[in-house]
């Protein structure tokens, strides 16, 4: 997927919900263009805590860059104790698993057919 062709606003958003993520140690980050495949978004944001609460704060990171930036969210789900929590934002879903939940649903899998982003075009130098 090339990036260079988004608006920049998504772009923008793209770019700070993974950084966000990434400062909170976010697990195996992976951002997949849907947009041809899905006709509810554009864009998934798959991601792994390492435990319930690493989870509620990586939820609360993510609800709290795209508020931020001004970004509406349709709402987010998350069932306490459940392992997975979703925010849509209409062009982006963010999916926040956590590894047991990940493994189970394989939402990666699921959606193979789908482009990958290059991670390195989304986060800065220094934390590549």
């Amino acid at each position: 997927m090339d990036l260079e062709k988004l608006p920049p606003a998504l772009d923008r958003v793209l770019k700070s919900v993974v950084r966000a993520m990434d400062d909170r140690k976010a697990e195996d980050i992976k951002v997949l263009y849907v947009g041809e495949l899905s006709s509810i978004t554009d864009f998934f944001i798959l991601a792994s805590g390492n435990s319930e609460p690493h989870l509620r704060a990586l939820l609360s990171t993510v609800s709290r860059e795209f508020k931020d930036l001004k970004v509406r969210t349709i709402g987010s789900d998350s069932a306490s104790g459940s392992g997975w929590a979703v925010v849509d934002a209409f062009d982006v879903m963010v999916h926040l698993f956590l590894n047991e939940q990940r493994d189970f649903y394989q939402l990666d899998e699921l959606w193979k057919d789908a482009k990958s982003v290059d991670l390195q075009t989304l986060l800065p130098a220094e934390a590549r």
